[in-house]
């Protein structure tokens, strides 16, 4: 009977223990998350998509220091472009007379 006891009392004190463990850890995850997700909605809130235009006779334009390309156009009816150094709108057909591009990055107000 003793050793009944004593096993029943072996197996449900670490279950109790861990239980309680399990709700300690659950409400400072819960805690954590939110403080995160108040950080994050306050960064946000405050983000804005800031573009510009840029254009220059030839086949190559760059966009302004912090700025990516996010669209390129090409004069001479020439719909063939790529992205060069991640800032450099590049038209690839011959005899190009203007290449421009939207310029945008994320600023924070």
């Amino acid at each position: 009977m003793k050793a009944a006891v004593f096993l029943l009392l072996a197996l449900l004190v670490p279950a109790w223990h861990a239980g309680a463990q399990c709700i300690i850890d659950n409400v400072v995850d819960l805690k954590v998350q939110a403080a995160i997700s108040s950080i994050v909605s306050t960064t946000l809130a405050k983000a804005k998509l800031l573009c510009q235009d840029v254009s220059a006779r030839g086949a190559l334009v760059t966009c302004p220091t912090d700025y990516k390309p996010t669209g390129c156009a090409c004069g001479m009816g020439c719909g063939s472009w790529d992205i060069r150094s991640d800032s450099t709108c590049h038209c690839q057909c011959g005899g190009i007379d203007w290449t421009a591009a939207r310029c945008c990055k994320i600023g924070l107000q």
